[in-house]
């Protein structure tokens, strides 16, 4: 059994420590250098601003987990954390202010006061997680782990989480039936099954000494499972399940709650929940009719050029795959001469079909304007997997398992995968493997920060010509 303190739970009360006393020295500052026509000058008033900032900050933190102290966490979560505890301590200290004691100059103050706080949280917050990790990596704040089952499973979770230094897990070694190859030159071999069986009731040292005990066993070696999770709860060991590889398929399960049942499901999907759907299509709807009304002005002028340069239509519109399979049709201004392979073909580089504007706004993506207004619709999202031609849901959801997987999100106009350089003409079926593995990924760890990020990303490339498959 582990008698010491958890070094996690030490590291968050110290950051907390070190947030208190970040706030009271910028408080100190701001009231001294940065505020003008706000009445803080007496005494009384500088402790009453002082107990309302410190009260504001405890109610956030109580709000919102500092998280540097979790083990791999991503910086990207340790910053919106951050931004989320410093606007509602900046809120909660004015709201109070603003009742307890009425002074002149509230929004100022805010409009100041956040930029400043959320700054130096910020930095801070990089400082600490240096610390954490050299901490962690000289030896300090470790957790002693041992690996249990089938070899795949372990050695990914090895190399995802434990391989690293900076998370600060000490693998003591594995158990396993298996022959374990690739994963014997990485830890230690500590027996089979049946020894991690006897070693458990006879109590050993070595498994007992252990933190965390992360198992991937199949389901007809329930037994055993029940014997090692029976064996942590008694010694105070953290059990951890790994799910198993089916030949090269792992199963990614997530939990989910049920009218009080848990069921596991093997895509987690974030925006199945009704707050995060509101978020995305209210950034949707504002975004694209900001969009559209600053298209409307040159909508006469491209009209112009593509009628000049092509008879036929403004727009192009094609039937696509959409949200759970279902056909819509996808608006683009037309960039190729009218013809009978327009739904069947993918453009290419030199594809004779496109005309000279044409082909100058696919490589600059303003065809693509047209649909925001797909955006308006609610037949898309600004990000989300690419709407494809029905023909190539219909061939590739022959040639990949997880291909019709991508539209249990809504289609974008940009996407993950399009950021990481998997658009334009498919030439491989490993090209189109991994869009679809980046439209996965996304749809299974949406937040708000990725589609901004995606969005900047895809701007960034536009402006700078980055992408060499827009054609």
């Amino acid at each position: 059994m582990n008698q010491e303190l958890d070094g996690n739970i030490l590291i968050r009360y110290i950051v907390m420590l070190g947030d208190f006393l970040l706030l009271n020295v910028l408080l100190f500052f701001f009231i001294n250098f940065f505020l003008e026509g706000v009445a803080y000058d007496a005494l009384k008033d500088r402790i009453i601003v002082f107990m309302t900032a410190n009260v504001a900050l405890a109610m956030s933190e109580a709000c919102f987990d500092v998280v540097v102290d979790v083990r791999n966490e991503r910086f990207v979560r340790i910053v919106w954390q951050a931004i989320k505890m410093t606007l509602t301590q900046t809120v909660l200290m004015f709201t109070m202010l603003r009742v307890i004691y009425n002074p002149g100059g509230v929004f100022v103050s805010i409009v100041k006061w956040w930029p400043m706080s959320l700054c130096l949280v910020v930095f801070f917050r990089m400082l600490e997680l240096t610390a954490i990790r050299f901490y962690r990596r000289i030896g300090r704040n470790t957790r002693r782990v041992i690996l249990v089952g089938w070899a795949k499973p372990m050695l990914k979770t090895y190399e995802n989480i434990m391989m690293n230094p900076f998370t600060g897990y000490r693998t003591l070694g594995y158990f396993s039936d298996d022959d374990c190859k690739g994963l014997e030159h990485k830890v230690k071999n500590l027996g089979t099954i049946a020894d991690l069986k006897r070693m458990m009731e006879e109590e050993n040292p070595l498994v007992c000494g252990a933190d965390e005990i992360f198992v991937s066993l199949p389901n007809d070696e329930s037994n055993t499972l029940l014997k090692i999770v029976k064996f942590c709860d008694r010694n105070m060991i953290h059990f951890f399940y790994v799910p198993v590889i089916f030949g090269d398929k792992r199963l990614n399960l997530a939990a989910l709650n049920c009218s009080g049942q848990v069921l596991f499901t093997n895509h987690a999907e974030p925006l199945n929940s009704v707050g995060n759907k509101m978020v995305k299509r209210v950034f949707d709807i504002v975004c694209s009719s900001f969009v559209c009304l600053c298209m409307l002005p040159f909508m006469p002028i491209v009209a112009l050029i593509i009628k000049r340069q092509s008879p036929g239509p403004l727009f192009f519109r094609q039937e696509r795959t959409g949200l759970n399979g279902e056909t819509f049709y996808c608006y683009k201004f037309r960039s190729m001469h009218v013809n009978k392979d327009a739904d069947t073909m993918q453009a290419t580089k030199d594809d004779p079909r496109k005309f000279p504007f044409g082909n100058f706004m696919r490589k600059t993506n303003i065809d693509e304007l047209p649909q925001f207004i797909n955006v308006l619709k609610g037949d898309m999202s600004i990000v989300g997997p690419r709407p494809h031609m029905l023909k190539h849901t219909e061939m590739y959801h022959q040639l990949i398992d997880e291909y019709m997987v991508r539209h249990y999100c809504k289609p974008g106009i940009t996407g993950l995968a399009q950021v990481r350089g998997y658009r334009g003409e498919t030439k491989e079926l490993w090209m189109m493997e991994k869009r679809v593995e980046s439209d996965i990924e996304y749809m299974e760890s949406w937040t708000f920060l990725m589609d901004i990020k995606i969005c900047l990303e895809t701007a960034f490339q536009m402006l700078f010509h980055q992408s060499k498959n827009a054609y």
